[in-house]
């Protein structure tokens, strides 16, 4: 087992409203927000952390929510001064920040980026009116659009556009004019995804009228064709890029790389190689008890079972659509490759995978039925 890289994940809970669709641990707005005891709070959550550290270098650091950008450019810059004053950053170090375009302008924009955040996730969901009425957006199609070119004009390493597909009442031609309003926009990378209904949320309990599957597959096929035919790879299940610009911090969670995580309700990942363990925890939920939290602000612990290690090593890793090496599962998760022979035969068998002597390749066919592939490691 080897230390696998490390990021760092800062959750930001606050939003303007709380989307109909969203299951993180966000909260709407009511009386200003504490933006200075909450930093100093997480700043304190990330001192405990640092023996988790183990000589690691930072190679990420992504800022999520909530709505990040809801926080005024000072606040950014100092979490990041802070984050800088107890753990090394990697010189190449890629920082992302959620945007919402309907809390943006160019001052805040460039606030950020001289902060030092180099990417933006720009939240755009949709170009049409009508859909991000649905969605509980805040923003309108003008303000996705201009946020889209001010990124563009600020020259950062990069920016994504966030868009979702398989809306309410959507058809394949209104799913196809939002893709292609994006495309137009040349965010260097994109993430288009289809909506889900997540429980405890508005959507669960008041269900919208969703497209049928026979619609769903069309705007899929024919949405990946539009994106390739503009120069767009497909590098996972929802990810394109262009020229290598593919999100370095959800790559390493993806290929089973560790993060810390500080911000009330944030997930953390870490190995501890010399005792061969893995374990997950959870910071306190709510921004006033993580805030009030006086030594420790862990809300639970959970050490990863070596046979648990098999499904969640394969949960994320064949959600990429590079070659798996085999080296990667006995490195990564401390467990021998023949403990496992049966079931990579098993999907072999299916079609669902190419395995040649190092290497596992996801097949077309095993991306396309990705859960029924998932089973087989439970």
């Amino acid at each position: 087992m080897i230390l696998p890289p490390l990021s760092l994940y800062i959750h930001i809970p606050w939003c303007v409203q709380k989307c109909p669709y969203c299951d993180f641990n966000s909260h709407a707005v009511k009386n200003g927000i504490p933006e200075d005891q909450y930093i100093a709070a997480m700043l304190k959550d990330l001192q405990q952390d640092l023996p988790l550290v183990q000589g690691r270098k930072i190679q990420s650091i992504f800022f999520g929510g909530g709505t990040p950008s809801i926080f005024s450019a000072q606040a950014i810059d100092k979490i990041l001064r802070g984050v800088k004053s107890l753990v090394q950053l990697d010189e190449l170090c890629e920082i992302t920040l959620e945007a919402n375009p309907g809390t943006l302008d160019n001052q805040k924009f460039t606030g950020f980026k001289q902060a030092g955040v180099n990417r933006f996730s720009i939240g755009v969901q949709s170009f049409q009116a009508d859909k991000l009425t649905q969605l509980g957006r805040i923003h309108n199609p003008l303000q996705a659009q201009q946020a889209a070119q001010l990124a563009t004009q600020l020259k950062l390493n990069s920016f994504n556009i966030d868009l979702m597909h398989g809306l309410p009442a959507q058809s394949v031609e209104d799913a196809l004019f939002d893709l292609q309003r994006a495309i137009d926009l040349a965010p260097p990378h994109l993430s288009w995804y289809q909506l889900t209904i997540e429980p405890n949320t508005l959507f669960a309990s008041k269900p919208p009228t969703l497209p049928l599957d026979e619609t769903l597959w069309k705007i899929q096929q024919q949405g990946q064709a539009l994106l390739a035919k503009h120069g767009y790879s497909q590098y996972e299940i929802s990810a394109y890029s262009k020229n290598n610009h593919q999100s370095k911090h959800n790559l390493n969670y993806w290929r089973f790389g560790d993060y810390l995580a500080i911000g009330c309700g944030a997930h953390g990942k870490i190995t501890r190689a010399e005792r061969n363990e893995i374990f997950r925890y959870e910071k306190i939920k709510h921004p006033k008890g993580y805030m009030q939290a006086a030594k420790e602000f862990n809300y639970k612990t959970h050490l990863v079972a070596k046979e648990e290690r098999i499904f969640e090593f394969f949960m994320n890793r064949f959600r990429l659509f590079e070659a798996c090496e085999q080296l990667d599962f006995e490195n990564l998760t401390g467990l021998h490759v023949n403990t496992i022979n049966t079931m990579i035969q098993q999907a072999a068998d299916k079609e669902l995978i190419d395995v040649t002597k190092s290497h596992w390749q996801v097949t077309q066919h095993g991306h396309r039925y990705l859960n029924d592939l998932l089973e087989i490691f439970v």
